[in-house]
């Protein structure tokens, strides 16, 4: 599944898009708690959270995941979404609950 695919899911919309649409992803990751997640995010995976800050963005450049998914209605701010823009990260939102998300993204990565 592509980066792409996942933003034309119904509950999903991109808020920065990503330089490749057409990255594979690899899997599907949720925790709230940046020291974890920092540890235990995959290369190329999608991440699904409700953290809305700028260190957030940090860990997804570090671990170098294809997209974090900020669920649960959470709304970025203008900060955060000038920093994915310039950090080319790849930003979407949902008003799913993280598991919800994760598991439609797990679910279509899987083809279940």
């Amino acid at each position: 599944m592509t980066i792409d695919e996942i933003a034309a899911l119904e509950e999903f919309e991109y808020v920065t898009k990503p330089v490749d649409k057409q990255m594979e992803v690899s899997k599907v990751y949720c925790c709230d708690l940046l020291s974890v997640a920092m540890r235990d995010v995959p290369q190329r995976g999608v991440w699904c959270t409700i953290m809305n800050n700028n260190n957030t963005l940090a860990v997804a450049a570090l671990t170098e995941c294809a997209c974090i998914i900020l669920c649960e209605g959470i709304q970025p701010t203008k900060e955060v979404i000038e920093t994915a823009k310039e950090q080319e990260i790849c930003l979407m939102k949902t008003r799913q609950p993280i598991f919800e998300a994760a598991l439609e993204v797990h679910n279509k990565i899987h083809g279940a």
